[in-house]
């Protein structure tokens, strides 16, 4: 079970390539069983920030499933009656190939190593079902077949569709290939972004050639969705009008909340903002620094929803073991009793690295406090093969020993954004999406 359904709770109570590029060096893994343990070598926040996002980024390249090239659901091989390392994520996948541009820019991989693998994805891709153009939110990797997410849950999702396009988009505006411009192209266009309308001026997350849209839940702002709005806005073939945004997505307007807490004024959300992923997922590709619509403008939105969520942590008004100023930041994520979506009205002691680390555009010296104390303090029981593991809580004695696609990847994404803009200047450089933008009434 992932976000979706533990957001409708929250809402209901309120192949793999080995070529890494030139001059690659393998990035500094400590051996908790030294003598003394780990001894963490003094590293510049420049150095720091170049480790931990190439460490992370091979998760989606070091450890994709071979057959897709995609991202692995989770790492855990165990995990899903033991299909674990057979499930493929759609949206996870597209955090990960949203950072393609930045790994070879960085050097991290080669450019050619990077189309090489983009192929092997659209290969998938294109044999893969879909469902009006719409992808569902699990495959198996092996065979390019949807593996239902639950029981009625077995065509397409658009969310995760939106995530997954949003960093093809990403890459055709990098790669600048005409044959990969051409495919990932293709799949765009045939999303029908207002099939999943249902003849109501809102979006509906799932439809299933089995269930139709017995799911019954409309995409309504304020969450992690903005995204799909926009790309069914901007569809060149499927758009929608701006009516379904302004009915479905901001309720009429009543998606303005316009709350405070700790004297910090949040235009849109539920109290203290929600998990922290509401203002990541969509902001991968989608640029709010300058981004504002009659409802809000989402810089001011996504900065104050981290900085409430900091406050809230160094106030730690439970009491926790282990939160603070150098260890903060609640959203989605494992725990030490399975999954929850952790917020401050969610609080079960659980810190997820990904919650303040992607948060960097928003909370820079913030994140990089809780960044030093991840890598420096806690080294030996939170850092691994493909970045911080997904979370730990202090108050628990526990520490988790896995990793999430959704959570990995948009610190890769989020903490580019930050250093160089790249990804935001790459998605906002499209003028089906700077199309879509202005019929959504939006300044950017």
């Amino acid at each position: 079970m992932t976000r979706y359904l533990y957001l409708l709770s929250f809402v209901l109570l309120i192949s793999c390539s080995d070529d890494n590029g030139p001059g690659y060096q393998e990035p500094y893994v400590p051996d908790p069983d030294d003598d003394g343990g780990a001894q963490v070598p003094e590293l510049s926040d420049e150095e720091l920030l170049d480790l931990v996002q190439e460490q992370t980024f091979k998760y989606f390249w070091d450890f994709a499933e071979p057959n897709s090239g995609l991202a692995r659901e989770r790492s855990q091989d165990d995990a899903y009656g033991g299909q674990g390392s057979d499930i493929v994520t759609t949206g996870g996948s597209g955090f990960g190939i949203s950072s393609f541009p930045a790994a070879v820019e960085r050097g991290w991989i080669t450019r050619n190593a990077a189309l090489t693998r983009l192929d092997k994805i659209l290969d998938f891709l294109e044999e893969a079902p879909k469902y009006h153009g719409a992808f569902s939110h699990w495959y198996l990797g092996s065979t390019a077949q949807t593996r239902p997410f639950s029981n009625l849950d077995n065509g397409g999702d658009l969310v995760e569709t939106a995530f997954l396009m949003q960093g093809l988009l990403i890459c055709r505006a990098y790669f600048e290939d005409d044959d990969i411009d051409a495919r990932i192209t293709e799949l765009w266009e045939n999303v029908e972004w207002d099939w999943y309308t249902n003849g109501q001026n809102v979006l509906y997350w799932h439809w299933s050639p089995n269930y139709d849209f017995q799911i019954g839940l409309p995409i309504k702002g304020w969450n992690e969705s903005l995204i799909v709005y926009v790309l069914a806005a901007s569809s060149p073939t499927h758009p929608i009008s701006k009516e379904v945004y302004t009915q479905g997505w901001a309720s009429n307007g009543n998606i303005v909340t316009n709350r405070s807490h700790y004297g910090i004024n949040m235009p849109l959300g539920p109290s203290y903002g929600g998990p922290l992923f509401f203002s990541h997922y969509s902001f991968i590709g989608l640029d709010p620094r300058n981004l504002q619509d009659q409802y809000a403008n989402y810089w001011d939105q996504n900065t104050a929803h981290a900085m409430i969520n900091y406050e809230y942590c160094v106030r730690n008004p439970k009491n926790f073991e282990g939160y603070g100023m150098d260890s903060w930041g609640l959203t989605a994520s494992d725990n030490m009793n399975g999954y929850a979506a952790h917020s401050p009205t969610n609080d079960l002691g659980v810190i997820t690295p990904t919650a303040a680390l992607s948060s960097f555009p928003y909370t820079p010296e913030e994140s990089m406090q809780a960044l030093r104390h991840f890598y420096e303090d806690l080294n030996d029981k939170l850092w691994g093969d493909y970045g911080f593991y997904d979370a730990f809580s202090e108050e628990n004695n526990w520490f988790a020993d896995g990793y999430l696609a959704i959570d990995q990847g948009p610190i890769v994404a989020m903490i580019e954004n930050y250093r160089s803009q790249l990804l935001w200047n790459l998605f906002m450089s499209d003028e089906e999406i700077q199309a879509g933008l202005d019929e959504l009434d939006f300044t950017y």
